[in-house]
C-alpha cells in the first residue's frame, strides 16, 4: 500500500472559506485513499461546517489555529505577529515533517513570505517561484515564475527553466520537455536586457530541452512545455489568460441564447462543448506550486472553489510520490559541484 500523504489546508483563506475550502478537502478524501488533510485555523468554525458533510476522522483532521492574515496586511509583519495564523501553523507543519505539503487560497505575499522564511528555501535555490499549470491546445504548459520574483535576475531564470523541466517530466510525464523564454520576437536578439542576458544562458545550459524564445500568441498553442520568465510579465500573461478565457465563455453562452434555433443547436453541442471547454479551465489542474522549498507550499487562486481545492490537494500526491523536492536538491547540488 502507498504511504499517505498528508496535506495541511488553511481552512480560513480564501474569497469563499471556510465552506469551499472544507468541501474541496473532503472531496479530495473521497477522490484517493492516499491522501489525509489537516484542516488549519479555528477548530469551533471548521466543526460546524465540517458537520455539514459526511468524512471519517481518520481522513481529514483538525489542526486548531486561532488568527487569520487577511489579503490586505503587510506580508512580512503578518507573518511575525501572527504567529497563531493559519498560513503559519500550516507551513509550520510542513517545516516540522507533520504534513508532506501545505495549500492555501489566502494571502499571496504571506503565502510567499512564509515559504521562504518558514519551510524554507533548498540550499543553492537562488529565488522560489511560484508556477502554475495553464492550459493550452496541446495539453498544459508550466509558467514560471507568475508572481514571485517581479526583479528576477538571468541566474533566476535558469534556476526556473531547471525546476520546471524536473516538474513536468516527473509530475505530468512529458519526456524531455520543450523550455521557452517569453520574448517580443523570435530572433535572439530581441528581448530586453534580461531576456538578451538570460538567452545564451539556457542556450548552453545542460539537462534542459531549451528552444528558444516564445511570443505570447504561441503560448495557448503550446509551443513550449516550460515558458520561463520574470513574475511581472509572468503575472500578465497569467490573468490575461484567464480573463479573456472567462470572457469567450460568457460570449459563447449568450450567443447560445440569442434565439429559439441558437438554443436548440445550444442543447445538441453541449456535451461536447463542456467537455472542451473542462480543458481550458485552469483550476482542472490545482494550484501553483512555490518551487525550490524544502517542503511544497501550494497556493490556489483567491476565489477558488471545491473542485480546484481539491485537485490542488490531489497535486500534492504526485509531487511527494516522484521526490520532486529531492530531484530539484539533486539538480542544484550537481551544478555546484561541476563549479567548483
Amino acid at each position: 500500500m502507498a504511504e499517505i500523504t498528508k496535506v495541511a489546508l488553511d481552512a480560513m483563506g480564501g474569497d469563499h472559506a471556510p465552506h469551499e475550502i472544507i468541501k474541496g478537502a473532503v472531496d479530495a478524501v473521497g477522490r484517493t485513499d492516499g491522501v489525509k488533510v489537516l484542516l488549519v485555523g479555528k477548530e469551533d468554525v471548521i466543526r460546524e461546517e465540517l458537520g455539514h458533510f459526511s468524512c471519517g476522522e481518520d481522513r481529514i483532521g483538525i489542526v486548531n489555529a486561532s488568527e487569520v492574515i487577511e489579503t490586505a496586511e503587510p506580508p512580512v509583519n503578518a507573518i511575525r505577529r501572527k504567529k497563531d495564523s493559519s498560513i503559519v501553523v500550516g507551513m509550520k507543519l510542513v517545516k516540522n515533517g507533520e504534513a508532506d505539503a501545505f495549500v492555501s487560497a489566502g494571502s499571496s505575499g504571506a503565502i510567499l513570505v512564509g515559504g521562504q522564511t518558514l519551510v524554507g528555501r533548498i540550499k543553492g535555490i537562488e529565488r522560489p517561484p511560484l508556477a502554475p499549470l495553464i492550459p493550452t491546445e496541446k495539453g498544459v504548459s508550466l509558467l514560471i515564475d507568475c508572481g514571485a520574483n517581479v526583479d528576477a535576475r538571468p541566474s533566476h531564470l535558469v534556476q526556473f527553466a531547471k525546476m520546471g523541466s524536473i516538474y513536468m517530466e516527473h509530475v505530468m510525464g512529458i519526456r524531455n520537455p520543450r523550455v521557452a523564454i517569453v520574448n517580443i520576437g523570435a530572433e535572439e536578439e530581441k528581448g530586453n536586457a534580461l531576456v538578451k542576458e538570460t538567452f545564451p544562458l539556457l542556450k548552453n545550459t545542460k539537462g534542459i530541452h531549451f528552444v528558444g524564445s516564445i511570443e505570447a500568441r504561441e503560448i495557448p498553442r503550446g509551443q513550449a512545455d516550460v515558458i520561463v520568465c520574470e513574475a511581472f510579465a509572468g503575472n500578465i500573461i497569467l490573468k490575461l489568460f484567464e480573463g479573456v478565457g472567462a470572457v469567450l465563455l460568457d460570449k459563447i453562452k449568450a450567443g447560445m441564447r440569442t434565439s429559439l434555433r441558437s438554443k436548440l443547436g445550444g442543447l445538441l453541442v453541449k456535451p461536447a462543448l463542456k467537455e472542451t471547454l473542462k480543458e481550458f479551465d485552469a483550476s482542472e489542474y490545482g494550484g501553483a506550486p512555490l518551487l525550490g522549498l524544502n517542503g511544497l507550499v501550494v497556493k490556489t487562486h483567491g476565489n477558488s472553489r471545491a473542485g480546484e481545492i481539491s485537485n490542488a490537494i490531489l497535486q500534492c500526491i504526485q509531487f511527494k510520490e516522484q521526490k520532486i523536492n529531492e530531484k530539484i536538491r539533486e539538480c542544484i547540488q550537481t551544478d555546484d559541484k561541476s563549479d567548483e
